[in-house]
C-alpha cells in the first residue's frame, strides 16, 4: 500500500483547551509536573497540541518555550494525531543486528510512509522505537499496542493484512 503523506492542518477541537487545562491543574502540584502532564494529555487527548503548550506554561508558570522544548525533545510526545493503527519498530542494536534495518524499509514500503509520518488516509503511523526490552525476540514490532517478536518482513505483511 502507497499512500502520499499530506501534512494535516490541526483541526480545533472544541473544548481542548480547557480540558488540558484542567488536566494541568489536576497534576500541577506533583514534584516535577511538566512531563507527567504532557502524557496525560496525550493519553487523554491522543497528542499534544501546539496549542496545548502555553496553556500548560500558563498553568505551571514556565516560558512556552520551556514547555515547547520538552514537547520536542522527547519522541515519546505525539505532536499529531496518530493513524488509527500504530506500528512500531524496535532499531536498538539488539533489534538491528537480527534484521531490523532490513525490516523497517520493508515496512516504508508497503505502508508508504517513513517514521514518525502517517498515512494521508489516516490509517496507519509508522514509529521507530529504542527497545522495547524484547531482545531475545528481535525484531520487535509493535502494532495497535501488541507486542510481537521474530518479525519478518512476510510476517509483518500480515499482521498489517487487515489494517492495509
Amino acid at each position: 500500500m502507497t499512500s502520499e503523506i499530506v501534512a494535516a492542518a490541526p483541526v480545533p477541537v472544541p473544548g481542548r483547551a480547557e480540558r488540558v487545562r484542567r488536566i494541568a491543574e489536576q497534576l500541577a502540584s506533583l514534584r516535577g509536573p511538566l512531563i507527567p502532564i504532557l502524557h496525560a494529555v496525550q493519553e487523554e487527548l491522543g497528542y499534544v497540541d501546539q496549542s496545548d503548550v502555553p496553556v500548560i506554561a500558563n498553568v505551571l508558570n514556565l516560558a512556552v518555550a520551556e514547555v515547547h522544548g520538552v514537547v520536542t525533545f522527547y519522541k515519546d510526545f505525539r505532536r499529531t494525531a496518530a493513524g488509527r493503527t500504530t506500528v512500531s519498530i524496535c532499531q536498538a542494536e539488539a533489534c538491528r543486528s537480527v534484521g531490523a534495518v532490513a525490516l523497517a524499509g520493508h515496512a516504508r514500503r508497503i505502508i508508504g510512509c517513513g517514521f514518525g509520518e502517517t498515512t494521508s488516509d489516516g490509517r496507519i503511523t509508522l514509529e521507530e522505537i529504542f527497545c522495547f526490552g524484547n531482545c531475545a525476540l528481535g525484531p520487535a514490532v509493535q502494532v495497535s499496542g501488541k507486542l510481537y517478536g521474530r518479525v519478518t518482513p512476510t510476517r509483518l505483511d500480515a499482521l498489517l493484512g487487515e489494517v492495509r
